[in-house]
């Protein structure tokens, strides 16, 4: 079963990434670091593997 975005959701902010908003279903998270990533979809959407990708590479280099 494909991660929905709720749960990506989850596991950036536990990354230590912050929701800034956004315009309709778009979310800005950014990181104390300097990291930024826009993720939109509903949140029991499925998440897009392009989207988990770019998730995990940021939330990968935030912890370096």
């Amino acid at each position: 079963m494909p991660k929905k975005i709720r749960q990506l959701i989850k596991e950036l902010e536990e990354a230590g990434f912050i929701n800034r908003g956004g315009k309709g279903s778009h979310r800005n998270f950014v990181h104390s670091k300097g990291f930024v990533i826009t993720i939109s979809g509903k949140l029991g959407d499925d998440v897009k593997p392009y989207q988990d990708k770019e998730a995990a590479k940021k939330i990968k280099e935030s912890k370096k």
